[in-house]
């Protein structure tokens, strides 16, 4: 077995990540498997083992899953609450008040 609990979750360590990060993060952004699958070059039915426990991928893989899911805006949360998060995406906030100048106003 690849080293999960009974509730699916693994000893993911700060460059790695359990199979129940990987399906939340997927939901998180709304991606099926072969849509992650997909932005590695992996083939759907490696990122379905993975997130079913079965096999022991390489760690490479596991990173270049959890790499792809980073980029899009997933945080990783580790240690006894380990999980995941979505990253704000705050869009422009203008200028700040102390670099306000007459050139700014155009």
């Amino acid at each position: 077995m690849s080293g999960l609990d009974e509730n699916g979750r693994g000893e993911a360590g700060p460059n790695t990540m359990s199979p129940a990060q990987s399906r939340a993060a997927r939901g998180m952004l709304g991606w099926s498997e072969a849509d992650l699958a997909a932005k590695v070059g992996l083939a759907e039915q490696d990122v379905k083992a993975f997130e079913n426990g079965i096999g022991d991928p390489a760690s490479g893989r596991i990173e270049a899953l959890r790499s792809v899911l980073m980029t899009a805006g997933i945080v990783f949360h580790e240690g006894s609450e380990s999980g995941v998060g979505l990253r704000a995406t705050g869009g422009d906030e203008g200028t700040r008040l102390g670099s306000l100048t007459t050139e700014n106003d155009h």
